[in-house]
C-alpha cells in the first residue's frame, strides 16, 4: 500500500468512505470531571461518540485503552502488548490504512487543534503502523461542512497488526536530561507563552525545561476555518525558532504528552524527521525536585 499523507482534508476522508480497508478512529478525549488524582484530569468521549460520529467510525478510549492506568502520571503510552490487542480490536493491522479524528476542545476554546487524535496517531508510529493520518479540522470541521454523521456503533473484523516499535520517536526522562547539555538536540516547549515563562512568585514549581523554546500548539492552526495554516507560514514558525534543522534532533513536551504530538506530527510535515515526543512531559518533570526548571 502507497503511503498516505500525515493530514488529510475531510474531502479526502470523504472520497474514501467507502474503502473496505480504510479504519475511522474517533479519539475523541475531554478535560473534565477528575478519574485520579493527576496533574491534569480527563474523561472518556464515548457518550459524544455515542450521539455522533463520522461513519463507519470507531472509538478508541485514550484514558483507558491506551494509556498506562497504573501509572502516576494522567498519561503514558501503555505496554506494548496491551497497546496492540486494543489496537487490533478496532481494526488496524496490516493492508489497512487508519484516519484518526476527534471532536475538538471545548465550545470556548480559541484554538483549532486535534491533538487527541494526533496523540493516538504517534502512537501508532511508534508501535510501527505509518499508515495512519489525522483529520484536519476533526468533527467540527466535518459537521461545519454538513456532511453526515450516525449514532451508530461500528465495528471491523480483527486487525493483523505486526508493526515494529520505533524507539526514535520516543524519550524519557533520563534523554532529556542528557539532552540539557546536547548541542545536537533542541527541545520544544509546546505550552501557552504564559505557561512556558512561568511565574516568579508561585509556590508552585512552574517554567519550562532549561534551554528549550516555546511553540505554543495553538498558533498553528486557523480558528475560523479550521485548517492547519499553509506548510510554508508553518515552516516559518519553525525555522524562526530553529528546529527544522536536518541536523538536530528534536524533542517536543507539553503537560502530559498530548498536544505535543501535534507539534511532532506537523514537524513532520515540515520535513523534520528527527522528532521524537518526551512521554512524562512536565507532569513528571515538574514532580520531580532534583530537576531544574527556568522561568
Amino acid at each position: 500500500m502507497n503511503g498516505i499523507p500525515l493530514i488529510v482534508t475531510t474531502d479526502w476522508l470523504a472520497a474514501r468512505l467507502d474503502d473496505p480497508n480504510l479504519r475511522i478512529i474517533d479519539a475523541t478525549t475531554f478535560l473534565g470531571p477528575p478519574l485520579h488524582e493527576a496533574y491534569m484530569d480527563v474523561s472518556s468521549g464515548w457518550e459524544a461518540y455515542e450521539k455522533k460520529h463520522i461513519m463507519g467510525a470507531v472509538f478508541a478510549d485514550l484514558y483507558g485503552d491506551f494509556s498506562e492506568t497504573e501509572s502516576e502520571l494522567s498519561f503514558t503510552h501503555p505496554i506494548r502488548e496491551k497497546f496492540i490487542k486494543n489496537i487490533r480490536e478496532l481494526g488496524v493491522g496490516e493492508g489497512t490504512y487508519a484516519v484518526v479524528y476527534d471532536q475538538g476542545i471545548t465550545d470556548d476554546a480559541t484554538v483549532a487543534v486535534s491533538y487527541w487524535a494526533s496523540r493516538l496517531a504517534w502512537q501508532l508510529r511508534y508501535e510501527g503502523f505509518d499508515q495512519v493520518a489525522v483529520l484536519d479540522g476533526g468533527l467540527i470541521k466535518w459537521l461545519e461542512e454538513g456532511r453526515s454523521t450516525t449514532s451508530h456503533s461500528n465495528s471491523y473484523p480483527q486487525g493483523k497488526f505486526a508493526g515494529v516499535r520505533n524507539t526514535e520517536l520516543f524519550v524519557t526522562k533520563e534523554d532529556v536530561k542528557e539532552a540539557l547539555v546536547d548541542e545536537n538536540m533542541i527541545i520544544v516547549d509546546s505550552l501557552p507563552q504564559e505557561s512556558y515563562n512561568g511565574d516568579p512568585k508561585s509556590t508552585e514549581r512552574s517554567g519550562h525545561i532549561p534551554g528549550s523554546v516555546n511553540i505554543f500548539f495553538g498558533l498553528l492552526s486557523n480558528f475560523e476555518t479550521k485548517e492547519l495554516y499553509p506548510d510554508e507560514k508553518l515552516r516559518q514558525t519553525f525555522e524562526k525558532a530553529g528546529v527544522l534543522d536536518p541536523n538536530k534532533k528534536v524533542i517536543v513536551y507539553c503537560g502530559f504528552a498530548v498536544a505535543a504530538t501535534w507539534i511532532a506530527l506537523l514537524l513532520k510535515k515540515c520535513g523534520q524527521n528527527n522528532v521524537a515526543v518526551y512521554d512524562g512531559s512536565m507532569e513528571e518533570w515538574t514532580s520531580d525536585l532534583s530537576l531544574p526548571l527556568e522561568i
